[in-house]
């Protein structure tokens, strides 16, 4: 089921761009347009522009480029729909659906998916509040100090010790069963006999960016095992792309300040009763590229919250060698180990919310946990630990992070400056992607800049009177010129919404180049020289026309009056 094309439309009209990007990537105004530094790929000074006119971005270091829909699936890693459905959801509106002929096969179990798994954490709840054995979680919650309003910011339930309490509310519903399976809240044995996979554990639903709950994970009651079971991968949760409690997190600072990560459920949720509630969690696995980037992008700075013990730091090493690649200029990443056998949980019982917060100002920065690390493992063998740094400060796209690190590195081996370290080792510097400013450069074709002008301002082809002789023209891109004059003849379009159109169109590329080219013609002057692109294109019919007649061994009477017509018509355009 497709989404309209006049909803989309509708969505880019009703949608500003600089407000949404700002409230992202902070904005200066810079003549007509805004600028920043891109926010995806490292640079020093801003080459990320956004119109306000045209409602797109553009970037003239990586190319990035785009209307709002663009930005969203860019900055936040969603898939189109899903980037419809955010700013859908941000205006405050529903997004409709029209039939189609395909089948309905991953967005209907989706849909499907996300309805199942929110009924599935309906009834966890409604279990913690009325099951015969809900006394005992209730004690278990009162031994944990978890509050009710905790509690209930997390939706935290219970799925009661047997093998089909959830699976009992779906007997006569064999379809369901099957999603339900699909969406890992069921298991089935070798004979296909089914039964929850959730049994006598403290329930927590795992919400995506968009607060829906795509899994769970359990934390057993008593001494069972394991201590926490998750949700398998399904279509709908990918462990390595979701955070636990960043949803919370959100919904409680619009633009915080900072992000602890930690490993458990539990710990994020104690975090939060005793005030520090700006903790997510990864789901128990090695931080993710995936995750360390919504973490950067979700707060200016990130700290990693691990135990002290030897897996601890090697799991904070894990986590800064995935890291590094993916640092922004501006991105601050911390490391904060814990004493051995405390965990964020116990340790902020024991201190209180002030001075948890004091440990977590006095983490250490990235470079510091860096060497100090290289120090341990290398010893006094300065020739390893500078290999090994070299290898790492290599894949640091910051330049200004990566000369911070050589110039530590320099500093330990007794060199006196980054350049007689760079010179020494060989260090191969990244390259900064050649910035093309100007994109394509001068006037170009008449044809090109016809198109060029009405990408860009769009209103010049409102109410234009058709052109027929363009469909004559023998000319390679007439058509695409074609096409944009009879969408905008009829409709009142900006940029972004006319690039919009052109998603999946094979001439793309070439549309994006063309949006953000400086053709050099003043904004007053747009009309004028769109007009006479057009007289220039309507010339080269007649000329290609004159052209054809003119080497015809004989000529109709019609055509002897075309021809005719035609050299009157050339030779008063030549007066």
């Amino acid at each position: 089921m497709a989404i309209p094309r006049d909803f989309i439309n509708e969505l880019i009209a009703r949608t500003d761009i600089v407000d949404l990007i700002d409230r992202k990537v902070p904005l200066k105004k810079a003549g007509k347009n805004h600028s920043a530094c891109c926010p995806f790929h490292s640079e020093k000074s801003p080459s990320f522009t956004v119109s306000q006119d045209k409602q797109f971005y553009h970037c003239f270091g990586c190319g990035a480029h785009g209307n709002a829909i663009d930005f969203i699936m860019e900055y936040d890693r969603l898939e189109f729909v899903d980037a419809i459905e955010e700013l859908a959801g941000q205006l405050g509106l529903d997004v409709p659906r029209e039939k189609g002929t395909g089948k309905r096969v991953d967005q209907g179990l989706s849909r499907d998916l996300y309805q199942l798994m929110d009924e599935a954490n309906l009834f966890y709840q409604n279990q913690l509040r009325q099951h015969t054995d809900k006394q005992k979680v209730i004690d278990y919650l009162a031994f944990r100090d978890l509050s009710d309003d905790v509690v209930e910011k997390f939706g935290i339930g219970f799925a009661p010790d047997s093998w089909d309490g959830l699976l009992s509310r779906y007997r006569q519903n064999q379809d369901a069963q099957d999603k339900l399976l699909t969406a890992g809240m069921l298991i089935a044995n070798d004979s296909d006999k089914r039964y929850d996979r959730f049994r006598d554990r403290l329930m927590f639903p795992i919400r995506d960016r968009r607060g829906r709950v795509v899994g769970f994970g359990g934390r057993v009651l008593g001494d069972g095992t394991p201590k926490y079971l998750n949700s398998p991968e399904t279509p709908i949760f990918h462990k390595g792309n979701e955070l636990y409690g960043l949803y919370e997190l959100k919904q409680q600072h619009r633009d915080p300040q900072h992000v602890l990560i930690v490993e458990g459920y539990m710990d994020v949720v104690a975090l939060a009763q005793f005030g520090v509630d700006y903790a997510v969690a990864s789901l128990g696995t090695a931080t993710t590229a995936e995750q360390f980037q919504l973490l950067v992008r979700s707060a200016k700075e990130v700290v990693c919250c691990y135990d002290g013990d030897n897996a601890g730091r090697e799991a904070a090493w894990r986590a800064l060698e995935t890291a590094l690649p993916l640092l922004k200029p501006g991105d601050l990443v911390k490391f904060m180990f814990l004493p051995q056998g405390e965990d964020p949980d116990t340790m902020v019982r024991q201190t209180g919310k002030d001075a948890f917060e004091q440990l977590i100002a006095q983490a250490m920065g990235l470079p510091e946990f860096l060497f100090e690390t290289l120090s341990r493992n290398h010893g006094s063998d300065k020739g390893a630990l500078a290999k090994q740094a070299i290898t790492l400060i290599q894949k640091v796209q910051d330049t200004v992070l990566q000369n911070l690190l050589l110039e530590n590195l320099a500093h330990k081996l007794g060199m006196n400056s980054a350049d007689d370290l760079k010179k020494k080792l060989g260090f191969v510097e990244q390259k900064a992607k050649p910035l093309n400013a100007k994109g394509l450069q001068g006037r170009g074709t008449p044809l090109r800049l016809a198109i060029a002008l009405l990408i860009q301002a769009p209103q010049l082809g409102y109410g234009l009177p058709k052109q027929p002789a363009l469909y004559k023209v023998q000319l390679t891109g007439i058509e695409l010129l074609i096409s944009l004059l009879d969408i905008t003849r009829d409709k009142q379009l900006n940029s972004a919404q006319l690039l919009e159109l052109y998603r999946e169109h094979q001439q793309k590329s070439m549309l994006i180049k063309l949006s953000h080219w400086d053709h050099q013609v003043a904004d007053v002057n747009l009309a004028s020289e769109f007009k006479r692109t057009l007289i220039w294109l309507n010339d080269r019919y007649i000329e290609q026309r004159y052209q054809e007649l003119s080497l015809k061994q004989s000529l109709s009477k019609a055509e002897k009056v075309q021809l005719l017509k035609l050299i009157t018509i050339m030779k008063g355009s030549n007066k």
